[in-house]
Protein backbone atom coordinates (compact mmCIF):
# COMPACT_ATOMS: atom_id res chain seq x y z
CA UNK A 1 0.00 0.00 0.00
CA UNK A 2 3.09 2.43 1.21
CA UNK A 3 4.34 1.88 -2.62
CA UNK A 4 1.29 2.67 -4.60
CA UNK A 5 1.11 5.89 -2.47
CA UNK A 6 4.77 6.65 -3.27
CA UNK A 7 3.97 5.95 -7.17
CA UNK A 8 0.94 7.58 -7.49
CA UNK A 9 1.52 10.24 -5.11
CA UNK A 10 2.16 13.69 -7.65
CA UNK A 11 -1.11 12.34 -8.49
CA UNK A 12 -3.26 14.13 -5.90
CA UNK A 13 -1.99 17.64 -5.70
CA UNK A 14 -3.30 16.97 -9.46
CA UNK A 15 -6.59 16.56 -8.79
CA UNK A 16 -7.37 18.31 -5.88
CA UNK A 17 -6.11 21.49 -8.63
CA UNK A 18 -8.64 19.62 -11.40
CA UNK A 19 -11.69 19.85 -8.70
CA UNK A 20 -10.45 23.28 -7.46
CA UNK A 21 -10.28 24.81 -11.15
CA UNK A 22 -13.37 23.00 -12.00
CA UNK A 23 -15.54 24.16 -8.29
CA UNK A 24 -14.05 27.99 -9.61
CA UNK A 25 -15.68 27.12 -13.02
CA UNK A 26 -18.76 26.16 -12.05
CA UNK A 27 -18.91 28.63 -9.14
CA UNK A 28 -18.80 31.69 -11.89
CA UNK A 29 -19.50 30.08 -14.75
CA UNK A 30 -23.19 28.12 -13.66
CA UNK A 31 -24.02 29.76 -10.67
CA UNK A 32 -23.34 33.53 -12.10
CA UNK A 33 -20.76 34.41 -9.02
CA UNK A 34 -18.72 37.19 -9.95
CA UNK A 35 -15.57 36.76 -8.69
CA UNK A 36 -13.34 39.73 -7.15
CA UNK A 37 -9.88 40.94 -7.43
CA UNK A 38 -8.79 38.68 -4.66
CA UNK A 39 -10.67 35.81 -6.45
CA UNK A 40 -8.92 36.32 -9.38
CA UNK A 41 -5.51 36.34 -7.62
CA UNK A 42 -6.16 33.22 -6.04
CA UNK A 43 -7.34 31.85 -9.59
CA UNK A 44 -3.75 33.11 -11.41
CA UNK A 45 -2.16 30.55 -8.89
CA UNK A 46 -4.46 27.68 -8.61
CA UNK A 47 -5.24 27.43 -12.50
CA UNK A 48 -1.53 26.56 -13.62
CA UNK A 49 -1.43 23.90 -11.31
CA UNK A 50 -4.04 21.45 -12.87
CA UNK A 51 -2.41 21.22 -16.29
CA UNK A 52 1.65 21.63 -14.96
CA UNK A 53 0.73 18.92 -12.38
CA UNK A 54 -1.05 16.83 -14.29
CA UNK A 55 1.53 16.53 -17.11
CA UNK A 56 4.60 16.32 -14.19
CA UNK A 57 2.40 13.09 -12.73
CA UNK A 58 2.36 11.41 -15.82
CA UNK A 59 5.80 12.32 -16.76
CA UNK A 60 6.68 11.39 -13.31
CA UNK A 61 8.50 14.55 -13.32
CA UNK A 62 9.58 15.68 -9.53
CA UNK A 63 10.78 19.23 -11.21
CA UNK A 64 8.56 20.96 -11.11
CA UNK A 65 7.19 20.51 -7.32
CA UNK A 66 9.58 23.87 -6.63
CA UNK A 67 7.70 25.43 -8.94
CA UNK A 68 3.85 23.96 -8.09
CA UNK A 69 4.91 24.82 -4.40
CA UNK A 70 5.69 28.25 -4.91
CA UNK A 71 2.55 28.62 -7.10
CA UNK A 72 0.72 27.10 -3.94
CA UNK A 73 1.96 28.88 -1.12
CA UNK A 74 1.57 32.29 -2.86
CA UNK A 75 -2.26 31.22 -3.52
CA UNK A 76 -2.58 29.92 0.51
CA UNK A 77 -1.68 33.60 1.38
CA UNK A 78 -4.11 34.90 -0.98
CA UNK A 79 -6.93 32.66 0.19
CA UNK A 80 -5.87 33.04 3.74
CA UNK A 81 -5.82 37.21 3.62
CA UNK A 82 -8.76 36.91 1.49
CA UNK A 83 -10.57 34.47 4.19
CA UNK A 84 -9.55 36.90 7.23
CA UNK A 85 -10.89 39.60 4.89
CA UNK A 86 -14.64 38.05 4.93
CA UNK A 87 -14.46 36.98 8.45
CA UNK A 88 -12.92 39.38 10.99
CA UNK A 89 -14.46 42.78 11.25
CA UNK A 90 -11.08 44.72 11.48
CA UNK A 91 -9.47 43.41 8.55
CA UNK A 92 -12.35 44.76 6.24
CA UNK A 93 -11.00 48.50 6.52
CA UNK A 94 -8.24 46.97 4.06
CA UNK A 95 -9.71 47.32 0.81
CA UNK A 96 -7.99 45.57 -1.80
CA UNK A 97 -11.37 45.70 -4.01
CA UNK A 98 -12.56 48.90 -4.68
CA UNK A 99 -13.96 48.97 -8.30
CA UNK A 100 -16.40 45.81 -8.74
CA UNK A 101 -17.52 42.98 -6.15
CA UNK A 102 -16.44 43.44 -2.88
CA UNK A 103 -13.69 41.36 -1.88
CA UNK A 104 -15.86 40.96 1.51
CA UNK A 105 -18.88 39.81 -0.15
CA UNK A 106 -20.34 36.00 0.75
CA UNK A 107 -21.82 33.92 -1.73
CA UNK A 108 -21.96 31.21 0.16
CA UNK A 109 -21.33 30.99 4.04
CA UNK A 110 -21.69 27.01 4.77
CA UNK A 111 -21.94 26.13 8.39
CA UNK A 112 -20.84 29.48 9.10
CA UNK A 113 -17.41 29.37 8.20
CA UNK A 114 -17.18 27.51 4.79
CA UNK A 115 -16.87 30.24 1.97
CA UNK A 116 -15.40 30.00 -1.56
CA UNK A 117 -11.82 31.68 -0.23
CA UNK A 118 -11.78 29.03 2.48
CA UNK A 119 -12.24 26.14 0.09
CA UNK A 120 -9.47 27.53 -2.06
CA UNK A 121 -7.40 27.68 1.13
CA UNK A 122 -7.87 24.19 2.23
CA UNK A 123 -7.30 22.81 -1.83
CA UNK A 124 -4.07 25.03 -1.36
CA UNK A 125 -3.08 24.21 1.98
CA UNK A 126 -3.71 20.45 0.80
CA UNK A 127 -1.32 20.73 -2.53
CA UNK A 128 1.34 22.36 -0.23
CA UNK A 129 1.19 19.48 2.42
CA UNK A 130 0.93 17.01 -0.45
CA UNK A 131 4.20 18.08 -2.51
CA UNK A 132 6.21 18.50 0.62
CA UNK A 133 5.48 15.26 1.70
CA UNK A 134 6.23 13.82 -1.96
CA UNK A 135 9.70 15.44 -1.77
CA UNK A 136 10.72 14.15 1.80
CA UNK A 137 9.68 10.58 0.74
CA UNK A 138 11.83 10.43 -2.05
CA UNK A 139 15.43 10.31 -0.34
Amino acid sequence: MKDLLKAYRLYFPWIIAVIALGGSLFFSEVMLFEPCKLCWFQRICMYPLAPLLGVAAYRNDRGIIPYARLLSVVGMCFSLFHYLEQKVPAMSKVLPCTVGVPCSGQYINWLGFITIPFLALVAFALITLLLFVRESTQA
